[in-house]
């Protein structure tokens, strides 16, 4: 039996699935819905037949940049609405630059975990707004958290005791960022580090180090706005880092467009 659309669309998100609701607003069959789990296809209604796997293809690509979009097939006009889960930020180390960060990326709509086995620094006064606050040590937040496509990893400790035990378990996990705090010279010696323990330089592309993108930041919450700016740039798949003034084209670019040109 056909699931209905709203319980469909409801159990992706009582269920954190990625997903999207698919409706044709112009043409032929205009008011055709479906709804699209990311793994397991069209869950409920249906899609035109000569247009179903261009739909499903395009809708993949949309939902994996967890972007919505209205595109044209033919006679008719579809509008894919993208149901992301929310983001996961796993900030390993509760110093002065994790403050400003949770604190910004829960405004953006991240769920926020902080961590660290200084208890003196994971306090609740400090983190007030968190969603998890763990004293301990990176195996207490990777024990209890999963490392999926929806995680963000942010490294804001220089100890090693903290980086090593994050960097090992998320070599192969499918997060979508790892950030990791460091100089130039700090991140080239982590790079050789990670060499010698067999890392693949595709396994260390993964790896935002130093981390944020580059605006000039010198306070703890400026250096916070640009690590969530880069997270936000690989969360939607797209975007330069560069100033939009004197940027010609759409700021947001449609499927198929090249990024915008000064």
């Amino acid at each position: 039996m056909v699931t209905p659309i709203l319980d469909a669309v409801r159990r992706l998100e009582d269920e954190e699935q990625l997903g999207a609701l698919v409706t044709v607003i112009a043409g032929p069959d205009t008011g055709t819905k479906a709804v699209i789990d990311a793994e397991a296809g069209v869950v409920a209604g249906g899609l035109p037949d000569d247009i179903a796997d261009d739909v499903l293809a395009d809708a993949r690509e949309l939902m994996e940049h967890e972007r919505s979009q209205a595109l044209d097939y033919d006679r008719r006009r579809v509008f894919i609405e993208t149901i992301a889960p929310p983001p996961v930020l796993l900030a390993f180390g509760a110093g002065h630059i994790a403050q400003p960060l949770s604190r910004m990326a829960r405004e953006i709509g991240f769920r926020v975990v902080v961590g660290d086995a200084r208890a003196a620094w994971a306090t609740p006064e400090r983190f007030p707004d968190v969603d998890h606050l763990v004293v301990g040590w990176p195996d207490a937040v990777l024990e209890a958290f999963p490392l999926d496509r929806r995680t963000y990893v942010a490294l804001l400790s220089h100890d090693a005791r903290f980086e090593e035990p994050v960097l090992a378990a998320v070599r192969d996990a499918p997060v979508r960022y790892i950030g990791a705090m460091g100089s130039r010279r700090t991140h080239r010696a982590r790079l050789e580090r990670l060499r010698g323990q067999g890392w693949t330089e595709e396994q260390l592309e993964r790896i935002h180090g130093p981390i944020g993108i580059d605006i000039g930041a010198e306070t703890p919450a400026e250096t916070a706005i640009a690590i969530l700016a880069e997270m936000i740039q690989v969360r939607y798949g797209h975007g330069t880092g560069r100033s939009l003034r004197g940027v010609e084209g759409r700021i947001h670019r449609q499927r198929g467009e090249e990024p915008a040109t000064a």
